[in-house]
């Protein structure tokens, strides 16, 4: 495994796919990510609150996604390809633009988590069975562990329906069959419905976010289950930022307690108004987020800062340009793959299809390094000359896009 090349405490502003490139492989314990539900609504704070002038449209077409990245799904991902075909006809274009967003973003995730890492995907009835579907053909299926039922009071009716207060949190392994770190949660039993627990003698547990000591026997506590009822934040709440969509502390205290140990790295793509941030350095985890808004990187501060109290924080590491990796060794220059590329393709053009000899061929990058890119073998092809020219700085599934269209 890697070691990450970013520091802790960094803010990225910017799209996260092009910092998730950049990441080392293998270097992430746990990823939580509350992103966009697909709701088709515009979100914005309230003016005079601490996240005044965020906002954000939730609402999707083709024209907010790269649509040629669903054409490379076919080749990386065809069983997410296949889900992301099958919502566009059961729900429509809306569906299919917002998967496509997620599905490329799944795929390096899945990349920088650790073996034993774990990532949460927050989530609501909307899309939750379709990303549950993308993630099964990312992650594996074997990799599923929980679909997590977040459950709240408040008032909410419609007519000829049940009211709508629960969201979802899907809970995956970093791999098909991995062993992701899990510490046992507990919840404390009544009389009534009691459940017992073999604990050892100060054994140290979790009981509702708070540690205790157990003694030898049995004791009124059970594991806590996948449905967990944790009220909404109080208007008046301290925490309250006014963000659009911010989630309690004590969910991500949970997630953050039951998914990783002291020290370990945890990273929110969605960072939005940094509760996952807050909730891991409260808890002596390293931690790292993403999100569009630079106002973000003013929210981490200011709750770090007051969260912490007494305790010095100079701030966070705010960062506009993604990482660059260092996990993959001192590569050649890339051309020196043209013998290898030449013989694997068999003197034909990745792109044309045409036998050409070796003077006439390029090695290409199939993902630019100014999109995000590397030297790796992996990311190399061999094109006729033509071929290169035509293709510039595209990827190549928006050159055979383009193809097409001609």
């Amino acid at each position: 495994m890697a070691q990450p090349n970013f520091t802790s405490g960094t803010v990225w502003t910017g799209d996260n796919l092009r910092m998730l490139r950049g990441m080392n492989s293998e270097c992430v314990d746990l990823i939580y990510l509350d992103p966009p539900f697909n709701s088709n609504r515009v979100y914005e704070a309230p003016i005079g609150s601490k996240a005044a002038g965020a906002a954000f449209k939730d609402a999707w077409t083709l024209d907010d996604v790269d649509v040629h990245e669903h054409g490379e799904l076919a080749d990386r991902n065809p069983a997410a390809y296949s889900v992301i075909e099958a919502a566009r006809q059961a729900h429509g274009k809306g569906m299919q633009s917002y998967l496509i967003f997620m599905a490329v973003r799944f795929l390096e995730m899945r990349r920088i988590l650790k073996p034993t890492g774990s990532i949460h995907l927050h989530c609501d009835p909307t899309a939750s069975h379709y990303l549950k579907l993308l993630m099964d053909a990312v992650f594996g299926r074997a990799a599923f562990r929980n679909e997590i039922v977040w459950c709240y009071r408040k008032w909410s009716t419609e007519a000829g329906q049940f009211a709508k207060n629960h969201d979802v949190i899907l809970f995956y392994a970093a791999g098909d069959g991995g062993d992701p770190t899990f510490n046992v949660q507990f919840v404390a039993t009544s009389k009534g419905t009691m459940k017992r627990w073999k604990g050892k003698r100060q054994q140290a547990v979790v009981v509702d976010g708070a540690r205790q000591a157990t003694a030898t026997g049995e004791d009124a506590r059970s594991p806590m289950s996948d449905w967990w009822e944790i009220s909404i934040i109080n208007p008046n709440a301290k925490e309250r930022t006014g963000y659009p969509t911010q989630k309690p502390l004590a969910l991500l205290d949970r997630i953050v307690r039951a998914s990783s140990n002291p020290g370990d790295l945890i990273l929110d793509p969605f960072c939005g108004c940094a509760t996952t941030l807050v909730a891991a350095d409260r808890l002596q985890r390293r931690w790292a987020g993403i999100d569009l808004s630079p106002l973000a990187v003013k929210l981490v501060d200011e709750r770090i800062a007051a969260d912490r109290g007494d305790m010095p924080w100079g701030g966070a590491n705010a960062l506009t340009d993604p990482p660059k990796r260092t996990d993959l060794g001192e590569l050649p220059n890339y051309r020196t793959h043209r013998h290898r590329l030449y013989g694997e393709q068999e003197g034909v053009c990745a792109s044309c299809g045409t036998h050409f000899p070796f003077r006439v061929m390029d090695v290409d990058h199939i993902l630019p390094i100014s999109r995000g890119g590397t030297d790796h073998p992996d990311n190399l092809q061999l094109l006729c000359s033509g071929c290169n020219r035509s293709k510039g700085g595209r990827t190549m599934a928006e050159w055979r896009a383009a193809q097409g269209a001609d």
